[in-house]
């Protein structure tokens, strides 16, 4: 039997909670948290955003770098829209994950599924915006092929790059933060 969205959300950790279980990425998610910055174009949306009473199922796992930036901007994003989000980690909630595939198959996070009060799907966003999709092929296209035998090291090296640059640069913030906004509207 297919649980619905309101048993999901109800299952899901605070925020708070969410945080606190945070054994990798928690410095980088709580600098961006308290970092990250609305205009006040973005904060009028949020205003309204409010009326619509949503709520929001994350699908999320500490150790995923997308994750270190994208939930505590939408989660901000949440407070300002008076919009409760509740968070699952991936692999132990791979029945909602599978829902929710990338492409069809890949268990690509963080996902953000947002419901109405009677727990209906209104939109979903997730795993990551186009910008910052472009910005990481960049940095890939520059890694030996996969059989080559500093593969591992340069990829490592490279998902470092990416990491450092989406948790410390407010203009990857503000690309995540059109994104939701585009898909919200």
């Amino acid at each position: 039997m297919k649980l619905s969205l309101n048993t999901w959300f109800e299952k899901g950790m605070s925020f708070d909670e969410y945080r606190k279980s945070m054994e990798v990425n928690r410095d980088e998610l709580s600098r961006v948290y308290e970092k990250v910055d609305f205009t006040e174009e973005d904060l009028q949306f949020f205003a309204n955003l409010a009326n619509e009473k949503w709520r929001g199922v994350v699908l999320t796992a500490d150790w995923c770098g997308d994750a270190s930036f994208c939930v505590p901007i939408i989660q901000r994003i949440g407070e300002e829209s008076n919009m409760e989000l509740k968070f699952l980690i991936r692999d132990e909630n791979l029945e909602l994950m599978d829902q929710y595939l990338t492409n069809g198959t890949a268990r690509s996070i963080p996902i953000f599924v947002f419901i109405d009060e009677a727990g209906n799907e209104q939109r979903v966003w997730g795993p990551r915006a186009e910008k910052v999709q472009e910005f990481l092929q960049t940095l890939l296209i520059n890694l030996p092929d996969k059989d080559a035998s500093d593969f591992k090291d340069k990829q490592k090296e490279v998902f470092g790059q990416f990491k450092e640059k989406v948790t410390t640069d407010p203009d990857m913030w503000r690309v995540v933060i059109e994104s939701v906004i585009t898909r919200l509207k």
